[in-house]
């Protein structure tokens, strides 16, 4: 039924947050025409908390906030103090155009992707080691063993030519 998201983010400078999103983050990006571009996003959630209807939030996710900081601050951009809430370590930082982000490394159960295999089993396949790929090779055909010693195999005689005939 539901196959992704769409988000939407209002901005008073749309180029400069889209060239953020590309070269900043390194979004993967489709440009739909006349450079408006769409952003892909690695798997997501959606909760719901109590609060006033039509008031969303848009938090980016990552997988250690201190690392995501050094790396934003290395590109010039800096985060606001990370706190942790307990579920997560939470942050944020402002586009260019003035609106802010959140980010947060969560520490809290996370659900599994739609239309992929749960957590645990795709971690599993991560870890196991790929099995090296191999031509299938023709068997060699086993030898007569005399006993004691081995029978060397004869050599193969070269094939006769027949003489050509010139006219």
């Amino acid at each position: 039924m539901i196959n992704g998201a769409h988000i939407l983010i209002s901005s008073t400078n749309g180029d400069a947050d889209r060239a953020f999103l590309k070269d900043i983050l390194g979004l993967p990006h489709v440009d739909v025409g006349d450079g408006w571009l769409i952003f892909g996003l690695p798997p997501s959630e959606v909760a719901v908390h109590p609060g006033k209807n039509d008031e969303h939030e848009l938090f980016f996710m990552c997988e250690n906030m201190g690392a995501f900081a050094d790396t934003l601050k290395a590109k010039g951009i800096e985060c606001a103090p990370a706190a942790d809430q307990g579920w997560g370590v939470v942050s944020s930082f402002l586009l260019p155009g003035g609106g802010k982000i959140n980010v947060y490394e969560p520490r809290h159960p996370r659900p599994h992707v739609m239309g992929a295999a749960p957590r645990s089993v795709a971690r599993a396949k991560a870890k196991a080691k790929p099995k090296p790929r191999t031509r299938p090779t023709a068997k060699a055909k086993p030898t007569p063993k005399a006993k004691g010693k081995a029978k060397a195999r004869p050599k193969a005689k070269p094939a006769k030519r027949k003489p050509s005939r010139r006219r």
